[in-house]
This record gives structure tokens, C-alpha cells and sequence, in this order.
């Protein structure tokens, strides 16, 4: 596996550095981390910057007008952009946009791609990707998806709920997934479809209220009453949802941890720059034993996620289904990012809980990553079922 990205790339990430620290981190921190005090004009400034900066949409082809990076090079520059909060929004890469740009990409008709990936990509709209819906609907279990599309005269009507869709307040459309065939629990029968939000009978409900507030346009309950949507609004093929969603799935999940590990480097910084500073019993703290171990072992923990990371982006540019590396790099990094902001927070002590530092606002934005995208349990359970699989297979072929 190759490390050393291209020059390009690492130019691409050098520049990137410089204007999240620079454009990005003032910002950040004059709104406390929390994008909703920003609001729609500080994120139209930052996305004009950034592409004042030549640094906007590093994922996009340059059709659509991004940089066009492979997912080993994304590992580079998303990295740098998650060095703050507002990084990835800045360059128009966070979720779900960037996650639904790929998805558009890879499955959508010209034109379609015209209508809805074009602007999403420029950023002069947001989207957002309407799957997870309350128990006992999709959340860790997709095929328990219970939002029904049924067919009417002139296209489909979609009718159900959702909850923690991110960004569906201020959205200009939907990516839904509805059941089209089969019943909850069968694993096939989901269709994608291309919801307008100007749709009276798609409704924005409510804000979630939840530790993390990050997310641009927050995470919200959706509900779909009676939607009628054409057949021009299918995306892909119907009743071959749940195939698309792997399309999206696994490379958001690395887009996250690439983004997190960005904040984890922040933090670790903060906590050796605060270290090295502060004096305490007769020396620098950063002199001290269990402060030393501390911050070898973050460094230890963002080495070991940055390595599982480009090892399944390697799969995935080789066209690889990567579940097994995806699983494991999402899993591994969602809490080894955890523990080195948590660890960060202890050496800076009282100033890492206090407003007066990030910190705090960092552990509460990476304690949701080790549920969103799927729990680490689920990917525990799926990563040892393919273990033990692969040992029955190979038993079975050797006629043990």
C-alpha cells in the first residue's frame, strides 16, 4: 500500500491546511463549533472562499467542477479539511452532500445529474438522504425498512416516516428510500427516489435535539404524506435500492472517519501545545510520565485509523466491495478518534472542559460518530460472521 500520495494531491492538501487554519478556524470558533449560529450566509462566504482558494469540492469530476480525487486521495485532503468543524462544509464536502454527490455520480441520468447533482455540487442548494427511520423501521437493519412507495397513475406515491435525516431543514430535495416490493425484513425491494423539499407533502417536523451540532441543517424527522413523485424521479432501478445504498454507504463511511481524524489531530494538538506550556510540581507537564502516555498513544491511535482508512479506500478504487475493510476502518477509528479527544480533554484539564477551548464541543460532536453510520456493534457482528464464513468455506473445501 502506498502512503506517499501524488504531488498533486499532497499540494491539494497543503493548500487545504493552510486555508482551513487561515479562513476556516476564525470561523469555527466565533460560532462555538455550532453551525446553526452561522447560519446560510457564513457557509455561502466560507464555499466562495473556498473556491477563491481553488480547494472547493475535492471529490466532485471536474465535470461538475471538483478536483475529481480517487478515494486514497480524498483520505489526504478530507483529513485537512476536518481539522476544523466547519472545514468540510467549507469545501463542500460534509455529509450527507458529499455522500449524495457520489451517489448521483455513480447511478443518476444525465439528466438528472443536470437537476440535482450540478447545483448540489456549485453548492448553491443542500440535500439529504432520507433512509434511518424510527423503531421499528431502517436504522442498524436497512430491511427493516417500512416507508411504502406505491404505484399511481403518472409515477409513485411515497408515504412514511423518517428521523435523524441531517441537513433535510433548508434542503432543497430528498434522496428517499422506500419499499417498493417485499415486506419489512425481506432483504431486497428498496427503491431510491429524487423528492423535491418544495413538495407540501414532504414535511420537515422537527429538530432532533442531540449532543452533536455540527451537521449543517441539523438531524430531523421527515415525514412523507401521499408524496406523488414521476418516474423521472426514480433513482437507478426500481426495487434495486438497498444495492445503491452500498454504492453510497461504504465511502461516506470512510469520508466520515477521514473527516473526524481531521479533529483528532486538532485536539491532539491543542493538548501537546497546552502541555508543553504548562507548568506544574516543578516542570512542564508534557515532561510528566502519564501526560507522555497519553499523548503517545494518540498519536499511536490516529497512525493505526489513517492506515485501516487508505486501506480500504485502496480496495474501494480498485472496485473492491471493501465491506470487510470499510466495517473495520469505521469501527476502529470511530473510537480511537473518541479516545483521543477524550485523552486530549484530560491533559488540558479544567481549560478542556470549559468553552474557553473546543475541546469540549469536539468530544460531543465524535461521540455520535460511533453511532451514525451504523453502531460499532453492528460492524462487530458483521465483520466476525464474514470471519467465521470464510473459515466454514474453507473447511468445507478442504473436507474437513
Amino acid at each position: 500500500m502506498e502512503l506517499a500520495p501524488d504531488p498533486e494531491v499532497a499540494d491539494l492538501a497543503e493548500r487545504t491546511a493552510a486555508f482551513v487554519r487561515d479562513a476556516v478556524i476564525p470561523v469555527e470558533e466565533e460560532y462555538a463549533g455550532v453551525t446553526a449560529r452561522a447560519g446560510d450566509a457564513a457557509r455561502a462566504r466560507l464555499q466562495q472562499d473556498a473556491k477563491d482558494a481553488g480547494v472547493f469540492a475535492p471529490h466532485v469530476s471536474s465535470e461538475f467542477g471538483g478536483h475529481g480525487l480517487d478515494m486514497r486521495a480524498r483520505a489526504v485532503v478530507f483529513e485537512e479539511a476536518g481539522y476544523s468543524l466547519f472545514g468540510p462544509l467549507a469545501l463542500n464536502c460534509a455529509a450527507p452532500d458529499e455522500g449524495n454527490m457520489h451517489l448521483l455520480e455513480h447511478v443518476a441520468t444525465q439528466e438528472q445529474k443536470e437537476r440535482y447533482l450540478r447545483p448540489l455540487a456549485a453548492g448553491t442548494v443542500r440535500s439529504c438522504f432520507a433512509m434511518t427511520e424510527p423503531a421499528p423501521g431502517a436504522g442498524s437493519d436497512p430491511a427493516a425498512l417500512s416507508t411504502l412507495a406505491r404505484r399511481v397513475p403518472g409515477g409513485w406515491r411515497i408515504d412514511g416516516r423518517k428521523w435523524f435525516i441531517t441537513g433535510a431543514d433548508g434542503a432543497a430535495y430528498a434522496i428517499c428510500m422506500a419499499r417498493t416490493s417485499g415486506e419489512p425484513g425481506d432483504r431486497g425491494g428498496a427503491t431510491m427516489f429524487l423528492v423535491d423539499a418544495s413538495d407540501p407533502r414532504m414535511k420537515v417536523i422537527r429538530h432532533i435535539e442531540t449532543l452533536d451540532e455540527s451537521l449543517f441543517g441539523g438531524h430531523c424527522e421527515v415525514v412523507f404524506d401521499g408524496c406523488v413523485v414521476p418516474d423521472e424521479a426514480v433513482l437507478g432501478e426500481v426495487d434495486k435500492g438497498f444495492a445503491y445504498a452500498q454504492v453510497r454507504l461504504g465511502p461516506a463511511r470512510m469520508t466520515h472517519c477521514m473527516r473526524w481524524l481531521g479533529i483528532a489531530r486538532r485536539a491532539q494538538d491543542i493538548a501537546v501545545a497546552r502541555t508543553a506550556d504548562r507548568r506544574l510540581f516543578g516542570s512542564r507537564l508534557a515532561e510528566l510520565g502519564m501526560a507522555q502516555q497519553m499523548i503517545a498513544d494518540n498519536e499511536i491511535d490516529i497512525a493505526a485509523s489513517r492506515g485501516l482508512i487508505r486501506q480500504a479506500c485502496q480496495e474501494l478504487d480498485q472496485g473492491r466491495s471493501a465491506a470487510q475493510a470499510t466495517a473495520m476502518a469505521k469501527t476502529f477509528t470511530a473510537e480511537a478518534v473518541w479516545r483521543v479527544v477524550d485523552r486530549s480533554v484530560q491533559m488540558c484539564g479544567a481549560l478542556g472542559v470549559s468553552g474557553d477551548a473546543l475541546l469540549s464541543r469536539f468530544l460531543r460532536e465524535v461521540r455520535a460518530f460511533r453511532i451514525y453510520d451504523g453502531p460499532s456493534e453492528t460492524h462487530r457482528w458483521a465483520i466476525a460472521r464474514r470471519v467465521v464464513s470464510r473459515h466454514l468455506d474453507g473447511s468445507r473445501r478442504s473436507g474437513a
